[in-house]
């Protein structure tokens, strides 16, 4: 009967049974049993209407909460109370009751359907008290495990810290020891600079009388070819035959111009000369260059192009036989090497430097100077170095003990290590406080998911999850990032990984540093409520 007061038979403790009327309606949590009294009128519980108490579980819904119907499927939006006596109270829809599917695991949502239902919550109680049995005996190993991370955080902080300390005190002494190598350093450096200066500008003022020789020579050389005649001068008619002194470069050396270049003089003689070579060597081509220079003489019967065949035409540009367009670009190639051959009618510095050879060695004295001031540079740079290496491990240090590594470090030693997770198709590479990678198993290029950014727990467990953003974008997407959810376990490890949304990793990660004390946990249900 729907609106019956049940009355059970409950087992109060192992082996021990007793009788229990319980005054209430079917599907009433005992919390809400002071609402319903058979002797009053109704209330519904959101205190819309009140009805006669003979309209409780009557299977007609008269409340807009439903909470009129506990026990019956009449309110769409009612809920039934399962008892579940040595397992888990649970609530289910009222849609659920008699409808031939046995939700309650005492059974009692199938009073009035029929069905074979078996009550199972004894069983499901056993299983779940040693499922919780054997997390609590993890739990208490992991604890201990934790402890034993702590105190090694605790004296691993110390460590750092005093080497810290120290490597602030070396970085003094080293600065200073720095300062002094680079003293000495420009103290040597000076004199080397000088001497080698000295040297430098002998090299260039023998340099500078080879050069002044060679231009003499090539001044006679110039005053004999000129001089046609021999009679010791140089006229204007013997230079008119040197076009390429035109001054004003129009193709024509006149009279007048030549004159220009013999200084007013019709001609002059070797001093006179002299003046003269300043102004005309940069052009003047000497009768060897000439030579070199002369153009080969093409016949007049290569010269001359075949005419075509009154019954033939020429190739259009596009229809070219690839093999004659090869040969075209053979001629070219060609025609460039030999402009390469021919030399350059002005020296150039390079080729000068050339010709007057390498800079000598230096002289022992200015040899030793320069060894020295060596020396001191090499001690002054290994120093430097080791400054710069001192610093790195201070930033260093001070960036790992900066770290909030959980209320009491019990994660400092996720630093620095890397915890690796092989699926089907890539492997996953998390690096507590660095970054997480994934990379495809058989080869190709890691993709970053994401870098350190902060703990993510809920408030009162911020400890217990990561979060890791900035990671590689999406194509067409945001950038990944990835979620770590952290569990107590005795062992340290990655046990999965998803996608949940796109470009949004989870990861869950066991560690010891997440396990509480066995005792604070809910080792099972003594729920034996009727």
């Amino acid at each position: 009967m729907s609106r019956a007061y049940l009355l059970l038979i409950c087992v109060a403790g192992l082996g021990t049974s007793s009788a229990v009327e319980i005054l209430r309606p079917r599907g009433v949590p005992l919390s809400k049993r002071q609402f319903y009294e058979e002797n009053k009128p109704f209330t519904c519980l959101d205190g819309s209407r009140t009805i006669p108490f003979e309209r409780v579980n009557d299977d007609y819904c008269d409340c807009k909460d439903g909470s009129d119907e506990p026990g019956t499927a009449a309110c769409p939006n009612g809920s039934f109370y399962c008892t579940n006596a040595g397992f888990r109270e649970a609530f289910i829809p009222s849609s659920r009751i008699n409808d031939g599917i046995c939700d309650c695991c005492d059974t009692t949502d199938e009073y009035n359907s029929g069905a074979a239902c078996q009550n199972t919550c004894r069983d499901l109680g056993r299983k779940e008290r040693e499922s919780l049995q054997k997390m609590a005996e993890v739990a208490k190993e992991g604890f201990l495990l934790k402890q034993q991370l702590i105190h090694e955080a605790k004296r691993g902080q110390e460590e750092k810290q005093g080497k810290l300390t120290e490597l602030q005190n070396n970085k003094k002494e080293l600065e200073e020891k720095v300062e002094a190598l680079r003293i000495i350093k420009e103290t040597a450096e000076q004199p080397e600079k000088e001497a080698k200066e000295h040297h430098l500008k002998a090299w260039e003022d023998q340099k500078a009388i080879i050069r002044q020789k060679e231009d003499q020579a090539r001044m006679a050389e110039a005053f004999l070819q000129l001089d046609d005649d021999a009679d010791g001068f140089v006229s204007v008619a013997e230079l008119l035959s040197h076009a390429e002194l035109d001054p004003d470069s129009d193709g024509t050396l006149t009279e007048v111009e030549v004159q220009g270049l013999l200084g007013g003089s019709d001609k002059v003689d070797t001093e006179g000369f002299q003046t003269v070579w300043s102004s005309i060597q940069e052009k003047y081509i000497s009768e060897t260059q000439a030579d070199m220079e002369a153009p080969v003489e093409i016949p007049p019967e290569e010269a001359r192009e075949p005419m075509p065949d009154s019954d033939s035409e020429p190739y259009p540009d596009d229809d070219i036989p690839e093999e004659e367009e090869d040969d075209e670009d053979d001629e070219e190639e060609d025609q460039e090497e030999e402009e390469d051959k021919i030399p350059p009618t002005v020296q150039t510095p390079e080729k000068k430097d050339e010709d007057e050879g390498a800079m000598p060695p230096y002289d022992p004295d200015t040899q030793s100077l320069i060894e020295a001031a060596q020396k001191t540079r090499d001690q002054f740079d290994e120093s430097e170095r080791a400054l710069r290496e001192m610093d790195d491990q201070i930033k260093n240090l001070e960036k790992e003990i900066s770290f909030d590594f959980g209320p009491n470090a019990e994660f400092a030693y996720l630093y620095s290590q890397c915890y690796e997770l092989t699926t089907g198709e890539y492997v996953y590479r998390l690096c507590p406080f660095n970054r997480v990678t994934q990379k495809p198993k058989f080869g190709g290029s890691e993709t970053n998911l994401g870098t350190w950014g902060m703990w993510s727990g809920p408030e009162a467990d911020i400890y217990s999850m990561m979060k890791y953003d900035h990671g590689t974008g999406c194509w067409q997407g945001p950038n990944r990032s990835t979620t770590i959810k952290l569990t107590c376990g005795k062992e340290t490890v990655v046990t999965s990984t998803s996608e949940p949304s796109r470009c949004e990793y989870l990861m869950e990660f066991t560690t010891p540093a997440v396990c509480q004390e066995a005792s604070s946990l809910d080792l099972g249900h003594d729920h034996e409520e009727l």
